[in-house]
């Protein structure tokens, strides 16, 4: 049967209960979901910009009275999607969904292309494919394919010449504000304000905009829904009840000079090129989270670091309400998936001076796992053990971090009182760390070994309680005192 993503019920939900269902678009605002239910963290995400596309598409706020209004009921959702039904057929003889509106010509791959982490085919005949996979998908069911392509073309990577990359590069970062009180309440949250597109401004419903010769299109040469459904790449799926092939041509659009609101944004100096952020492994270490979950307002001005225009608009519309936010994406290595980031962060209401104070206490938090990493030399090789040291360090006191950020979020804060209690947290952490690897070098009965082991701390140890030169200047910067660093020689001097 032919499947219409916006008539038809598709999109599988777990509701807030645990129990499950599937659902058309229409039905999203319903308060019992709780989240897209696919099968694939990634799928997941797209979904959730999916939804928020279409809500932008068709009944996007005018402004914030607007978007106070809150939830639609679900015959009012129905009745404004209905006008772009036509444009989101999967299959058919018409205009296909994110599909190229010439009917592509040639072999098609396996279905399996569709998704990141499936090899390539040069991978595949190279037997090349150790981090990604290949043939595990013969055929997809329509609701698969239909979400697969879609997370395709949001996140697509570099894939051979002419293969164009997202809109956003391959696999980019996206953040969402999420107000922990179920499907609707994230999508509203997160909506773009503006006003509702037409069916000829989805890509697929006009002729192709290729780039055979390095043609570029941005963001004033199309409506602003283009950033949700954009179309990177040429594609036409085979199929009828199931798709059992993709047929892809290169030259699709090449996107340029847009800023996806959904997803952060640097630059590497002032003036140059907005770039958006991706993910560096499967975890987002708290050192990271300037530009993200926290905003520089120093580096905002000069746009060297922007959070998602989603994240700075947020406490508009909560009024300074703390929340969490989902930041996901594919961490790539060149054209190949190296893993896929989902992580759930607080979203506090901070300001200025309280962002300038967490930026100290992550420089804090750097200059410690810095020296630990150090100390640790003599009882790990370099490599992976030390990273993984590092890594511990900086997952273990992300608590602490967190506390210290609630903390700041309040009126009044005692900035000196947060950095202290953060200082021993961290500090703590770091020596429990090494005394557990430097406990069995202790005990091997080697002199040399073990005198190297106890310089290595007392370094660590003066690094912490500030009696060393790096040690002061961080407790300098976080407005401390250090405390008395030789009280036992004064009393001998004095006697």
């Amino acid at each position: 049967m032919p499947l219409n993503l916006i008539a038809d019920a598709w999109i599988p939900v777990r509701l807030l209960d645990g129990s499950r269902r599937v659902i058309a678009p229409h039905q999203m605002a319903d308060p019992l979901i709780a989240a897209p239910d696919w099968p694939r963290a990634d799928l997941n995400l797209a979904c959730y910009e999916f939804l928020i596309g279409l809500v932008f598409m068709a009944a996007p706020p005018a402004h914030l009275r607007d978007w106070a209004r809150g939830r639609p009921d679900a015959a009012k959702l129905e009745a404004q999607f209905a006008a772009f039904a036509d444009a989101f057929e999967l299959l058919g003889d018409g205009p296909r969904f994110l599909q190229d509106p010439e009917d592509l010509s040639g072999a098609p791959s396996g279905p399996d292309m569709l998704f990141i982490d499936s090899s390539g085919g040069n991978t595949a005949r190279n037997n090349a494919d150790l981090m990604v996979h290949r043939d595990r998908y013969e055929t997809l069911d329509l609701p698969l394919a239909a979400m697969a392509l879609y997370t395709f073309q949001q996140f697509a990577p570099s894939g051979g010449a002419g293969n164009r990359t997202s809109m956003r590069g391959g696999g980019p970062l996206v953040t969402l504000a999420d107000p922990g009180t179920g499907l609707w309440d994230l999508i509203w949250a997160n909506v773009p304000f503006g006003q509702p597109a037409r069916v000829e401004d989805l890509p697929w419903m006009r002729p192709a905009r290729t780039s055979e010769t390095g043609q570029t299109v941005g963001p004033s040469q199309s409506h602003p829904v283009e950033a949700f459904f954009g179309m990177p790449r040429r594609l036409r799926l085979v199929g009828e009840d199931l798709v059992t092939g993709v047929i892809q041509r290169p030259y699709g659009t090449k996107y340029a000079l847009w800023r996806h609101p959904l997803s952060p944004y640097y630059r590497q100096k002032e003036g140059a090129e907005l770039l958006p952020r991706h993910p560096a492994s499967g975890q987002l270490p708290y050192r990271n989270w300037i530009g993200i979950v926290l905003s520089n307002p120093d580096q905002s001005a000069k746009g060297l670091r922007l959070r998602a225009s989603c994240i700075d608009g947020f406490f508009d519309r909560f009024d300074k309400q703390a929340k969490r936010m989902i930041v996901g994406g594919w961490a790539m290595d060149n054209m190949k998936p190296k893993d896929f980031l989902w992580a759930e962060l607080p979203l506090m209401p901070i300001g200025p001076d309280a962002q300038s104070k967490a930026e100290d206490l992550i420089e804090a938090a750097d200059n410690v796992g810095s020296g630990l990493r150090r100390a640790v030399s003599v009882l790990t090789a370099e490599g992976n053990a030390r990273q993984a040291q590092l890594d511990e360090f900086w997952a273990t006191t992300e608590g602490d971090f967190t506390q210290a950020l609630a903390a700041l979020a309040q009126d009044g804060f005692d900035g000196a009182d947060i950095a202290g209690r953060f200082l021993r947290a961290i500090g703590m952490q770091a020596l429990r760390q090494f005394d557990a690897l430097a406990l069995p070098g202790l005990s091997d009965g080697r002199i040399e070994r073990a005198a190297r082991i106890v310089a290595e701390r007392r370094m660590l140890v003066a690094l912490i309680h500030g009696r060393s030169k790096q040690g002061r200047a961080m407790w300098d910067k976080l407005d401390l005192t250090p405390p008395d660093p030789k009280p036992r020689q004064k009393q001998g001097a004095e006697a």
